[in-house]
């Protein structure tokens, strides 16, 4: 037993590690508020499924459900393997176009609702969008601090689920006048577009000047 620690000790500057123990421990703090937030992204669609109508909405959280919950079971087991999940990560795809309505009409002041019975379409679609975007940040910096390559992967591949899955709910609120999408003027549109110029040249090397005199 008294070579125990000396042999860890050796282990953990020959990366000899087990591969399921490969990680760091930031990383491994930052992959359970992963894991711990995707839980309750999933919890939100399931506690708000109860007050939507709409069919088209509720075919986006079905869809948008089904894909987390498959995405959370591919990074819950690499990060406890330190391995390939068994299932390689997926694309998530939406069904609708990416048409945008521009412009502001007039509309009623947003303010909290006082009561779950006021919970409705628009509410529901907002705290999911919330949701996502927090989603794409926490696993942005996960995927930061990680030192496994596979979760590094896995967390990587998914934050573009998160902007697409969150992408598809702004589509579906802009088209419902929900989210309006105000737009600059021709004028400054047109001066903000040719705002900058491309890069060319290559980086310049200045050498030391030996000529100066000590």
């Amino acid at each position: 037993m008294e070579n125990q620690p000396n042999q860890m000790h050796q282990n953990m500057h020959t990366g000899n590690i087990p591969q399921q123990l490969n990680h760091g421990a930031h990383e491994v703090l930052d992959v359970h508020e992963v894991l711990s937030g995707t839980i309750g992204n999933l919890n939100t669609y399931t506690l708000l499924r109860q007050h939507v109508q709409d069919q088209e909405l509720l075919n986006i959280m079905d869809r948008q459900y089904q894909f987390m919950q498959e995405e959370y079971n591919i990074t819950l087991e690499c990060f406890q393997t330190g391995k390939d999940p068994s299932k390689p990560t997926q694309s998530y795809k939406m069904n609708q176009d990416n048409d945008f309505i521009y412009g502001l009409k007039p509309s009623q002041p947003k303010k909290p609702i006082q009561s779950a019975a006021e919970m409705n379409e628009e509410t529901v679609s907002g705290c999911l969008m919330g949701a996502l975007k927090s989603a794409a940040s926490m696993k942005t910096m996960a995927a930061l601090e990680t030192t496994n390559p596979v979760v590094r992967r896995v967390l990587a591949d998914s934050v573009p689920n998160c902007i697409e899955m969150a992408y598809e709910l702004s589509i579906y609120q802009n088209k419902n006048h929900y989210y309006q999408v105000p737009q600059f003027t021709q004028q400054d549109m047109q001066q903000m577009l040719n705002a900058y110029a491309p890069a060319q040249g290559q980086m310049q090397m200045q050498m030391p000047n030996n000529n100066i005199p000590h």
